[in-house]
């Protein structure tokens, strides 16, 4: 009887795997994400380059007036200033604030959170109109300030006012960063720092306050590069003659047409924020709190 013999059932190519699959649809994920960059952010930046080193005429001229004009020096000067001066003062008012939410208690911490975020909740212009009525002449603070004999002191339209109602209006984004590394802090190291004879001062200057400067680096450059680019509060409590570097941008750009001027300060600008963010990044990186370890351990060992 002749061998009945079957071919074999051809086998079925092996179905992708579902990580393969969701590896090849995460770049069509982010495809409208980068488009709209592209179109929004890329593209606009390019222009203000081109423009930069293009208009009126090819060349370098617009950035070398940045360094040349006195004007623009002023004006760069008084920017980089201000921003400094927010940024400590910021650093000054927030991290007691943040380091006393870390010893609240939940009721206590939640009244203190929602008060830092009552400003994000209000519009920017009402506070700054606000501002305007506390700080003219008449107001609430020249009254307080008539009280150590210092009445006759005009705040409006002075940097000093700006200053202010900048670091009232900047001043959750430094309470937020430093609070969110604050409360990651083990408290025991400060018990363990006591139990071995150090004072709480001591405990605390060469245990957590290391531990804490990534949160102090992150707010601080955060409120930094905010203040750099402030446009309404310098323009409502501020004056012509203590203008900062955006509202000569506006001038250049909406009535002088001075477009490749501009775009000069832009990029200068734009310079200073990347540098100031790459300094933010090497206190706030992984090896942030290693480093802190490292510096706590050599106070230790001498």
């Amino acid at each position: 009887m002749p061998a009945i013999t079957t071919a074999a059932a051809p086998e079925a190519p092996p179905s992708p795997a579902p990580g393969g699959r969701r590896r090849a649809a995460g770049p069509l994920l982010l495809l409208p994400a980068l488009v709209a960059l592209t179109l929004f952010f890329v593209l606009p930046l390019l222009s203000i380059l081109l423009d930069s080193f293009t208009d009126p005429e090819p060349g370098l001229g617009n950035y070398a007036s940045l360094f040349t004009d006195g004007y623009t020096l002023r004006v760069l000067g008084r920017t980089l200033l201000v921003a400094l001066v927010v940024t400590v003062a910021g650093v000054t008012l927030a991290y007691p604030y943040a380091y006393m939410m870390t010893l609240a208690g939940q009721t206590a911490r939640a009244v203190m959170i929602t008060v830092v975020l009552v400003p994000f909740w209000t519009s920017m212009l009402a506070r700054n109109f606000a501002w305007m009525v506390l700080m003219q002449d008449g107001g609430v603070v020249q009254g307080l300030l008539g009280l150590v004999g210092l009445g006759e002191v005009t705040l409006l339209g002075t940097t000093t006012a700006v200053a202010i109602s900048m670091t009232q209006v900047l001043l959750p984004f430094m309470v937020l960063p430093m609070f969110s590394v604050m409360q990651q802090i083990d408290r025991r190291l400060l018990l363990a720092g006591q139990s071995l004879g150090a004072s709480r001062l001591a405990t605390f200057r060469k245990v957590y306050f290391p531990l804490s400067l990534p949160g102090v680096a992150a707010g601080a450059s955060l409120v930094f590069v905010l203040a750099l680019g402030f446009y309404v509060t310098p323009a409502l409590l501020g004056s012509p003659q203590s203008s900062l570097i955006a509202q000569v941008i506006s001038v250049r750009t909406r009535e002088l047409l001075d477009f490749g001027g501009a775009g000069a300060m832009g990029v200068f600008m734009l310079v200073v924020t990347l540098a100031v963010l790459a300094a933010s990044r090497r206190l706030t990186g992984p090896g942030a709190a290693a480093g802190a370890a490292h510096a706590i351990a050599g106070r230790n060992d001498r």
